[in-house]
């Protein structure tokens, strides 16, 4: 198992999003570590969800580092109007269309370092883990996607587990994983080196959101 600190990140995906303020002050005091915010343009993944605004009002309304995930064809062009939001973490696909030359991709990761944030690089069920070996020297997060991305309250994916096995072997910054995760799959995730949960279903619709942080570090 792994010794890093366990870093729980509620996905606000999940949260009630007519008190999105409400909710936000809520679970930073049940125990929150980081905010994981998912961006989605209804092409590289079929959902369409927020913008840098709302970032910013998330921003304004938190204490803790904001985790911003871009599931965007073309993340490159979004960069700044996020960072400027207030993301602390911002995490690209290796998969994005717009990404797909290596040196755009370094590009990408090197403007989000030199805007003073930890650049993330994320990949879906289906891609190997050998896709961000070439790319683990130039990231601080890599987070593994345990569901395929687009939608909150999908069922955890086992097979990603060994995934994550594989990059902590490589990688000794920040790993995380996002979707299906609780207590149980939380735990496996953990064991094969994870230290980042990203929880939403099992945080927001949970009668305690202390008592559900709680049961994710345990």
């Amino acid at each position: 198992m792994t010794t890093r600190r366990v870093i729980v990140a509620p996905s606000v995906l999940a949260c009630d999003f007519g008190r999105l303020a409400e909710e936000v002050r809520q679970v930073e005091a049940a125990g929150a570590d980081w905010l994981h915010v998912d961006v989605m343009d209804g092409h590289f993944v079929p959902n369409l969800t927020i913008g840098p605004a709302v970032v910013e009002a998330i921003r304004r309304a938190s204490r803790v580092p904001l985790d911003v995930h871009l599931m965007l064809d073309r993340p490159q062009e979004f960069l700044t109007p996020f960072l400027e939001a207030g993301a602390h973490y911002l995490t690209v696909h290796v998969e994005a269309e717009g990404l797909r030359s290596e040196s755009v991709l370094r590009s990408a990761l090197d403007t989000i370092r030199r805007a003073d944030a930890r650049a993330g690089l994320s990949l879906r069920p289906r891609t190997g883990a050998e896709a961000l070996r070439p790319f683990l020297d130039a990231v601080d997060l890599v987070l593994v996607m345990t569901v395929e991305p687009g939608f909150g309250g999908q069922a955890f994916m086992p097979e990603a587990v060994p995934k994550v096995r594989q990059l902590r072997a490589w990688f000794a910054g920040d790993l995380a994983v996002d979707g299906g995760i609780n207590a149980l799959t939380g735990r496996q995730c953990r064991e094969a080196g994870a230290n980042v949960l990203v929880a939403g279903t099992s945080i927001f619709r949970a009668s305690s959101y202390t008592d559900a942080i709680r049961s994710l570090r345990a």
